[in-house]
């Protein structure tokens, strides 16, 4: 019971930071927020992640690259240029790491309006930070695991950015349904989102990138939008613009 608290647990506090700090937040720029908060959710998102921790600054621009080149050659996690979910994961974790590292041309109008803090990333996507997160997940499942079966779940905590990721980019570009017509193949995967916290609306997402509510009708339910009403009310955060950041 322990083992299985600990990983719903780590499911939604791991993917809440995905999709607030680093989606929300740095792809789209739907609020703003001070340095100190700014630092905090650095922190925040790596305490949650532990080894699947992502640089906000790497992730914002290989997801507005993914909304830039949808479903082209130049996205960085296209399900058209995979032949399984495995082979695109190795993909965008390779395009993700080419971003980290400096070592791809950016284009200015993917780096604009960035979270930065550069010791901070260097340190949380070091392989030492790595090894210690997996060592420690590894050493609570020995503790507290009461049944072998349980182990299944260790390798999705250890990979649980990348594995909640593939869900939707592999999943919501194949399945779904649409509320808009666009000239991408995204589709809302759930109908009701509380598994993914509205990630998987991903074809609403996809016609207002900026927009703080991914939900679109009645029963879209998406359970950040009240967070992020609730942070504005305590002035952690500030509603941008819409129109703030738009992606060509």
């Amino acid at each position: 019971m322990i083992v299985l608290l600990f990983f719903v647990g780590i499911w939604y506090f791991s993917l809440f930071s995905q999709t607030f700090f680093q989606h929300r937040y740095a792809a789209h720029h739907a609020f703003t927020m001070s340095k100190f908060w700014e630092r905090f959710f650095f922190i925040f998102a790596y305490i949650t992640q532990g080894s699947s921790y992502m640089s906000a600054r790497a992730y914002a621009i290989m997801h507005r690259m993914h909304h830039a080149y949808t479903d082209t050659a130049k996205d960085p996690h296209s399900p058209n240029f995979s032949s399984n979910l495995f082979s695109m994961m190795w993909r965008t974790k390779k395009i993700y790491a080419s971003i980290l590292n400096g070592k791809m041309a950016i284009e200015e109008r993917f780096a604009k309006n960035l979270p930065e803090w550069p010791r901070f990333d260097k340190w949380a996507n070091s392989k030492v930070s790595k090894l210690l997160w997996s060592l420690g997940y590894i050493l609570f499942f020995i503790l507290f695991a009461s049944s072998p079966w349980l182990y299944l779940l260790l390798p999705l905590v250890i990979l649980m950015g990348p594995f909640h990721g593939a869900i939707i980019n592999w999943f919501a570009h194949k399945y779904g349904y649409k509320n808009f017509r666009l000239s991408n193949t995204s589709h809302n995967l759930l109908f009701v989102d509380i598994l993914m916290l509205g990630e998987s609306y991903h074809n609403n997402h996809h016609k207002h990138p900026s927009a703080i509510n991914f939900g679109n009708r009645w029963h879209e339910i998406d359970p950040v939008y009240p967070v992020i009403l609730l942070l504005r009310w305590l002035k952690i955060i500030r509603i941008a613009k819409p129109a703030l950041l738009r992606i060509a």
